[in-house]
Parts: C-alpha cells; sequence; structure tokens
C-alpha cells in the first residue's frame, strides 16, 4: 500500500514539476514578447509649440520602426526636471534616450549616467563633449547667419538690433546668437567665436547689436522684456527672437506701440503667430528647422542601436538637418506643409492604434 501510494506521489509530483514548468516557459514566453519591443525616450528641453511637431515625428517613427516612445518636456526649471526625467526613465531600464541637453556644460555628470547605463543621442542642441552617440538637429551656427541675412534684407541701410532668447547655457542658442553677430559683423565664419552679451555693445559698420536679453522660458518675462526694449530704444531698427516664443512677443510689444514698419522684426521657428506675421508682412521672416525630423530621426536611430544596428550612426557622429528660410513669398507654402502634418496628427487622435501594437507617446508636461 505505501509503495502504491509512492508511486502515485511521484507521479504527481512528476506531473506539478512538467505543469510549474509549463507555466514558467509560458511566462517567459511572454516577457520575450513583450521586450521585443524596444522602450526609447525623447527629451526636450522646455515647452513649446516647436515641441509638438517633434513628438508628432517620434510618434510616427515609434509606429514604424516598432518601438515604444515616451515624450518628455521639462518646465521652467527645465536643468532639474530634466534631471529628474533621465533618472526616473534609467530606473525604468529605457533601451535609449535623445535629449536636447538645457546647460550641457554643467549637465556632465547627467550626461555621462546616460551614456554609462543606456545609449545616448543629442537632438536639437548638442553636447560634443559628452559620451553621446549622435547629434541629429540643424547647423545652430549656419542658422544664426541664415538669420543675420534676413535682417541684412530687411534692414538694408543698417542699424541698431537687439536680441531676445530664451537661454545662453544651451549650445544651440549660444551658437544661433554668434552666427547671427557674425553674419551682420561681416565676419568670416568661426563657430568657437563668442561675444559675451555682459561686454556691451558689438558695433560693426553698418549694425549695432544693442544687447541681448533672455528670459529662461519665462513667457511672462518674455513678453516684458520686449516692450521694456521698445520703450528704451528710440533708435530701435530690429528685434530678433532666436526661440519659438520669442518673435510672437515682440510682435505683440511693437504692435503696442504702434511702431509696425519702424522696427523690423526677424524671427526662428515655426509659431504661427510669426507666420502670419510674415504673411501680413509685419515680420520680414524666419528661419525653420524641422522639428519634426528632429522626432522622427531620434527615434529612427535609437530603434536601430536597441537592436544592434550600429549603422544609423553616421562616421562624423552627425546628422544635420537642415534649415530653411521663409519669407512672405513661400509662407503659405511651408503653413501648408504644416497643416499636413496637424491634420495627420488629428487623424491619429481620432482613430488610435491597436492596443497590441500601441507606439503612441506619453507625454509628461512638468509645470514649475
Amino acid at each position: 500500500m505505501s509503495t502504491k501510494l509512492s508511486r502515485v506521489c511521484g507521479v504527481c509530483g512528476i506531473v506539478g514539476i512538467t505543469c510549474i514548468g509549463l507555466i514558467l516557459v509560458g511566462c517567459s514566453g511572454n516577457r520575450t514578447e513583450e521586450s521585443s519591443q524596444p522602450k526609447v525616450a525623447y527629451i526636450t528641453n522646455g515647452i513649446a509649440s516647436f515641441w509638438n511637431y517633434a513628438e508628432r515625428g517620434a510618434k510616427d517613427a515609434a509606429e514604424e520602426f516598432d518601438v515604444n516612445v515616451n515624450v518628455q518636456m521639462p518646465g521652467t526649471n527645465a536643468v532639474e526636471d530634466q534631471k529628474r526625467m533621465c533618472q526616473d526613465l534609467l530606473a525604468q531600464g529605457i533601451d535609449g534616450m535623445a535629449i536636447s541637453p538645457v546647460d550641457p556644460d554643467n549637465q556632465g555628470d547627467l550626461l555621462a549616467e546616460i551614456a554609462q547605463r543606456t545609449r545616448l543621442i543629442t537632438h536639437d542642441s548638442d553636447a560634443p563633449e559628452s559620451d553621446r552617440l549622435c547629434y541629429i538637429g540643424m547647423n545652430n551656427y549656419t542658422a544664426g547667419r541664415m538669420c543675420g541675412q534676413l535682417v541684412k534684407e530687411a534692414m538694408p541701410e543698417g542699424g541698431s538690433v537687439m536680441i531676445f532668447v530664451g537661454r545662453l547655457g544651451q549650445a544651440n542658442s549660444r551658437l544661433r546668437r554668434q552666427g547671427m553677430i557674425d553674419e551682420l559683423m561681416d565676419r568670416e565664419p568661426d563657430e568657437n567665436r563668442y561675444d559675451e552679451p555682459s561686454a556691451g555693445e558689438i558695433k560693426g559698420e553698418k549694425y549695432t547689436i544693442l544687447d541681448t536679453r533672455t528670459d529662461g522660458f519665462d513667457f511672462g518675462k518674455a513678453k516684458a522684456q520686449a516692450q521694456d526694449a521698445v520703450a528704451k530704444y528710440d533708435d530701435l531698427g530690429c528685434m530678433v527672437g532666436l526661440f519659438v516664443y520669442n518673435p510672437p512677443f515682440i510682435l505683440d510689444a511693437v504692435r503696442e506701440a504702434d511702431k509696425l514698419g519702424k522696427i523690423k522684426i526677424v524671427a526662428f521657428d515655426e509659431d504661427e503667430k510669426s507666420l502670419q506675421g510674415i504673411k501680413d508682412k509685419e515680420i520680414y521672416g524666419t528661419v525653420v528647422q524641422n522639428p519634426y525630423k528632429y522626432g522622427y530621426e531620434s527615434v529612427r536611430v535609437l530603434a536601430g542601436l536597441a537592436r544592434g544596428d550600429n549603422s544609423v550612426i553616421p562616421e562624423n557622429k552627425i546628422l544635420y538637418i537642415p534649415a530653411r528660410q521663409i519669407r512672405n513669398d513661400n509662407v503659405d507654402e511651408f503653413r501648408a506643409e504644416l497643416d499636413r502634418l496637424s491634420s495627420e496628427a488629428s487623424a491619429d487622435t481620432d482613430n488610435p492604434p491597436d492596443a497590441k501594437n500601441d507606439a503612441s507617446t506619453e507625454k509628461s508636461v512638468t509645470e514649475s
């Protein structure tokens, strides 16, 4: 009797172990299936309309290349916000991260930590001293010179110029500003040159840079600074906004002072108010990037790296996306391009992808 019972127990034990093994195999199989879709992150340097197009590009690439993308946008405390966001993502075991560093000179430790723990690329604003694998964006110095060309066209006789920008700690804004100054001063190209904003006026044969005002992505401050400049300088000839939100505030300030036409305005990026101002001939022109491509190419590269394809990295580790000048004669064509992207994004919102293959974007916006 005891022998039979022993045999029965042995059989039950084998069956039990087999069942447990099947369960474990099944669980393991599910984990493999879930983990086959890489998880990547796309971190901006602030909250602005510019980044909505980048988010759209990141989302399209996530769907095309079968990855999950997490898009996050820091608030006005951007350095602290970026650090928190990145460390949270690293703790989740992210497979790659694209970031637009707010202050690369003082974010070295964070960038080093990211590079050690996952695949790091930069977009929009570079950190060439870091261990990033690739930079994706335009040549900001060249774009700055393109902006200077628009100032020359708007004010060919010369005059005084004021510059408005969110931050100068970012590499993109420093290069953009310097490129514009070098163009107006008719200097030879030199991306390593830097005119300190605190050094006072910068005088050339025809143009004088009166000042550079920074606002730290504080929209109230940005508007107040534009109003103050209009009131302070009677001979102000041209106001240049180097971040997407600056030109609309400049336009409002010039309108309020009833100085449209007297003070020329040159913009950067593609805010709708800026484009309408160009259409109405209140703003001379703007230099536009391609934020959609920034998001798309960043996710495409991260997807390739996550799957072991290092060929997605250019030999020089830079993927330049050219800037364009938009004036009254081509603003309608450019707006049509943006309308198409916006309508496609709206269509996707109305018809979300199937949950099984959901490559939708998680966006975390931090208010400060």
